[in-house]
């Protein structure tokens, strides 16, 4: 039987998973992806080492599946978005570390353009906020910055991509220079409406529109890789931005369908069918994915800080040697003691987009320990979560139901999760198969293929692992919703 590859290339990590036809894991390789911090506020990574850990992690799990480059009909992309490769035509080199999405250096090109009054007609056209977030101005800094770039991208010497389109690139030895709508949207630069690079906004923020990538469907021929890469070609035929990628893979087709997606940071979509919305309350409007040329939109909310915050517990306190026991600390915290922290270590994203906010503990005593801080670290993702969803519910009434579908490496956390459906009070759907991003990817690719259903006989496939309802006292949620909300504001309140 044919299989499938999923390429789930993100912010911390790079993995490879083998499915098979009816799309149940095989077999997965996975390697880390070192942090680069030049400064604070600053996140790079090296383009070289996604690349080669790409190739290495495909390599293991087709050898731990036992299968050769001909058992796989396609290979389906799914990264973290955002992050902005600049490289040349000629070798492919990067002309410099990858500038990750979290990365806040162009905070100023930022304010300037805002202070100026083109915020309106870029929301307008993309859907997004002026923010660092976001590829535009890092493409800008990156022409800017190093020696030569802007006249060797001018002369049509150097290629833009986010992952994705780098991966594209060497995969298929130059031959492919595309991304897909996902990605494309995340950029500052693409018009939602017409699905194409808009000139204006090149000019604007001064990029050739030579350096782009073509924009493709989700699922679609991205071509082949080189031979010599897995022991034969093997067809590129799904790509997807990794929150659009697990909202395809959670199934959520259907108009009003929320999913929340928990790795380094927190992603929630929900789906607002061929209806493109724009927040009135800071929320995005992003494309969920594109299929036969017709795109499906969604209102996204972005938390910068949701795993990373147990890493920092791990990496930065030093309070826990592993995450996993993130979950036995904080059950040791003291009832009585109630601690917040807003993790605005790169700024506040969705709904405040507060570039400057920088993180903080309120409701510090003399009892509180590292069990009431890994307490709060974990409740810091249910509040705002709710944040998010509240202001999407505002904008998007018509919403279906209100349960919200979970994944991500933090959705396996019990406590995490009670606590979301707690604060949300709000059932919380945690799937069966975790791997919702890599899922989705592979589900693209083997749509193409012609191996799997269309997007309703997929969803149909969707399995409920555990469901966790509200059961806490809804005067105690007040009071610690309320006290969220009063550290959130003594946060953004300059001193």
């Amino acid at each position: 039987m044919p299989h499938l590859i999923a390429i789930d290339q993100g912010t911390t990590s790079t993995r490879a998973i083998v499915f098979d036809a009816k799309l149940a894991p095989v077999a997965t390789a996975q390697q880390e992806l070192r942090q680069i911090f030049p400064v604070p506020g600053s996140v790079e990574h090296d383009p070289e080492e996604i690349w080669s850990a790409t190739v290495a992690t495909v390599r293991g799990a087709m050898a731990k599946a036992g299968l050769a480059a001909k058992d796989i009909a396609g290979i389906g992309i799914t990264n973290q978005r955002e992050t902005t490769i600049v490289w040349d035509r000629a070798t492919g080199k990067p002309i410099h570390n990858a500038i990750v999405w979290q990365d806040r250096r162009t905070a100023g090109a930022c304010d300037a353009l805002r202070r100026d009054g083109h915020e309106p007609a870029i929301a307008k056209k993309t859907g997004l906020l002026l923010d660092p977030y976001f590829s535009a101005t890092k493409i800008a800094w990156l022409l800017d910055h190093v020696d030569g770039a802007r006249a060797a991208a001018q002369a049509g010497r150097l290629a833009f991509g986010t992952v994705d389109s780098f991966l594209l690139w060497r995969l298929t030895g130059g031959a492919v220079h595309a991304t897909d709508a996902t990605n494309a949207s995340r950029t500052l630069l693409l018009d939602l409406e017409t699905g194409q690079w808009d000139p204006e906004l090149a000019r604007l923020f001064g990029i050739p529109l030579g350096l782009l990538p073509s924009v493709r469907d989700c699922a679609a021929d991205y071509g082949g890789t080189l031979a010599e890469l897995f022991g034969g070609p093997i067809a590129i035929l799904g790509v997807a931005g990794d929150q659009q990628a697990a909202t395809v893979g959670q199934g959520c087709f259907q108009p009003g369908m929320m999913k929340a997606t928990y790795g380094t940071g927190c992603f929630a979509l929900l789906n607002t069918g061929g209806r493109l919305v724009h927040s009135s309350r800071k929320l995005l409007s992003t494309v969920a994915y594109q299929l036969a040329g017709e795109r499906t939109y969604a209102l996204e909310g972005s938390i910068f800080i949701a795993g990373a915050a147990v890493q920092w517990l791990r990496d930065g306190l030093g309070i826990i040697k592993a995450s996993s026991e993130v979950n036995q600390l904080a059950a040791k915290a003291d009832p009585d003691e109630q601690v917040y922290l807003v993790p605005a270590f790169v700024g506040l994203g969705a709904p405040y987009w507060d570039a400057q906010a920088r993180g903080a503990l309120y409701g510090l005593t003399r009892k509180s320990g590292a069990a009431e801080i890994a307490k709060a670290a974990l409740e810091s993702v249910g509040y705002q979560t709710r944040d998010l969803l509240e202001a999407m519910r505002a904008d998007w009434p018509d919403a279906a139901g209100n349960v919200l579908r979970v994944d991500g490496g933090m959705a396996a956390s019990d406590p995490a999760m009670q606590f979301l459906a707690d604060i949300l009070d709000a059932p919380v759907d945690r799937p069966a198969v975790m791997e919702t991003t890599a899922l989705g990817a592979a589900y693209l690719a083997g749509y193409q293929a012609g191996l799997c259903p269309d997007p309703a006989g997929f969803a149909a496939t969707w399995r409920l692992e555990r469901r966790f309802t509200p059961g806490m006292d809804a005067s105690l949620r007040h009071h610690k919703w309320s006290g969220w909300k009063d550290a959130v504001r003594r946060t953004r309140t300059p001193i």
